[in-house]
């Protein structure tokens, strides 16, 4: 039986592998707490300040126990990982199994059993923290692949609950799917939600396909009939009872609004100036900005601007690649292995092709504040985002926020989400490293007036579907299974500046969804 209304109990609860928050002690060991910047926290605080929210999440350190608090009018659960727990559920199985799996096997999955019990273990610790803390009827909106078993345990332990759940990065094809010894519980635990979001249209429709290969379930464009032992519940077409899961799309995007307005102030400007004048003023400055992961294509950047430089298609004083490649993961062998090839990579090239005064590329390996990366944004002549991989890419859509003087050139992978929306860039096939070098020449000597023309265009998508318009597309299809009577307000963003489409006041996201369901209903009439 669910618990009743409660003071301790809220009536929406995120739930994500990390808190929105860091703990920081400082040299005399007094504790702290950080915002954590990022598009995620960004659309959904106002959210869960008008709605009395939790969120519930890891401190990001192991065997640390901190008590329920608050921090700037939201309430932080932390739950407790140990450095077992951090090894085997996080750095192994949602790592070192999901991610390369998920990415489509470009580097090989481990398979353990060990790290398939912590990883039910920890989502058993999780479901349990949230179905004590969230009201009768609340609203749960689970985060990504760590925590993919959540949605069926809490459904097990709270079945008054409204679940959503959104996967952050891509949902492979079947055929790769099946490859995962725990494919069906995968499956089970994600379709305890009600809705399940993902970046792309691709990756909704590879989901649903697992779910009718793998499980025998029927689809019917984007909605699921999951059979339930409920008399009370629906039938299906073939008499069993059912309930009706909606799987589909919900691309994630930006706050950007915010990076527009660090664009304009005259310091960033001017840091901007500087950056060009220590890299000796450049004709064209390029630039990747990455995590380092061996699915954001870095190694095929280098790789095609190397040899650009080699064959003198570029002058090495006239062009220079700064690539950030902030630290990942390094306790994960892959990473480590990826982080000694990609620099001596860096160093063979700059070795080979340097002149006294000048490098091919400045390499940094480390993160940055917001401000220095919009900095660099503005410096920058030619953005490379060339994932092999990727849910979305929020890098991409930065760089076009920050580009408020219509100048720049995006190329962008077309295995990247953000492929989908932002069209105006130069969109390429990174494994084809000479398609990817005829792609930054391209970008090198495109004329002003075409690099204008295609930023306002992106520009005006970007701007048109930033962060809040995702996070209120999400939870107001998830509002919609809600029980009459514990709906929350999914639109507590500010309102205004996030127009609708002019389609019967339909977002752009639902006519995109209602498109996709159309299609998807043409392919099963088709046998496809």
């Amino acid at each position: 039986m669910a618990p009743d209304t409660d003071p301790d109990r809220y009536a929406f609860v995120v739930a994500s592998n990390r808190l929105p928050v860091d703990r920081v002690v400082d040299e005399d060991g007094n504790e702290g707490w950080r915002h954590s910047p990022g598009g995620l926290v960004t659309a959904l605080e106002p959210v869960m300040r008008a709605n009395d929210g939790a969120w519930v999440g890891w401190v990001g350190q192991p065997d640390v126990e901190v008590a329920p608090f608050d921090n700037d009018g939201i309430h932080i659960v932390p739950v407790p990982l140990s450095a077992d727990d951090v090894e085997e559920y996080y750095e192994g199985f949602s790592n070192d199994t999901l991610w390369p799996l998920y990415h489509d096997v470009i580097e090989h999955p481990s398979y353990h059993r060990d790290w398939w019990n912590a990883y039910k273990r920890v989502n058993e610790r999780f479901a349990a923290q949230i179905a004590e803390i969230v009201e009768q009827d609340g609203i749960v909106w689970v985060q990504d692949y760590q925590l993919q078993l959540v949605p069926a345990l809490l459904r097990a332990k709270r079945p008054d609950l409204t679940i959503g759940f959104f996967n952050h990065i891509p949902f492979p094809p079947v055929g790769i799917y099946a490859q995962l010894p725990w494919r069906a519980q995968i499956l089970d635990g994600l379709l305890g939600a009600d809705v399940i979001g993902f970046q792309r249209q691709d990756d909704a429709s590879d989901f649903l396909r697992a779910v009718r290969h793998i499980k025998g379930y029927t689809t019917k464009g984007s909605t699921i009939d999951v059979p339930v032992d409920d008399p009370a519940a629906p039938r299906s077409r073939k008499g069993i009872t059912v309930r009706h899961v909606e799987a589909r799309h919900f691309p994630i995007s930006i706050d950007a609004e915010s990076f527009e307005e660090i664009a304009h102030r005259p310091e960033v400007q001017a840091r901007a100036r500087e950056i060009r004048e220590s890299l000796g003023n450049p004709t064209t400055v390029l630039l990747g900005v990455d995590r380092l992961d061996y699915t954001k294509g870095i190694r095929h950047r280098i790789k095609a601007f190397g040899e650009l430089v080699e064959d003198g298609r570029v002058a090495v004083e006239d062009a220079t690649l700064v690539q950030v490649a902030s630290p990942s993961r390094e306790r994960v062998d892959t990473y480590a292995a990826l982080r000694d090839e990609i620099e001596l990579t860096v160093g063979r090239i700059n070795g080979d092709l340097g002149v006294i005064g000048h490098q091919p590329i400045a390499y940094l390996h480390h993160g940055y504040p917001r401000e220095e990366m919009v900095a660099l944004y503005l410096a920058a002549d030619i953005m490379l985002v060339t994932a092999l991989r990727d849910g979305m890419n929020l890098v991409a859509k930065e760089y076009v926020a920050a580009r408020f003087d219509n100048d720049g050139v995006l190329i962008l992978s077309e295995f990247a989400g953000a492929a989908d929306e932002l069209k105006q860039a130069v969109i390429v096939n990174p494994h084809d490293i000479g398609a990817l070098k005829e792609s930054i020449l391209r970008a090198i000597e495109m004329p002003r007036r075409e690099r204008s023309t295609r930023m306002r265009a992106l520009r005006k998508r970007v701007r048109d579907n930033d962060v809040a318009r995702w996070s209120r597309s999400f939870l107001e299809a998830l509002d919609r299974h809600a029980p009459r009577g514990s709906r929350i307000d999914p639109s507590a963003d500010g309102g205004e500046r996030h127009r609708e489409a002019e389609d019967d006041g339909m977002s752009i996201f639902d006519q995109d969804a209602q498109r996709a369901r159309a299609a998807e209903d043409t392919r099963e009439a088709r046998g496809a």
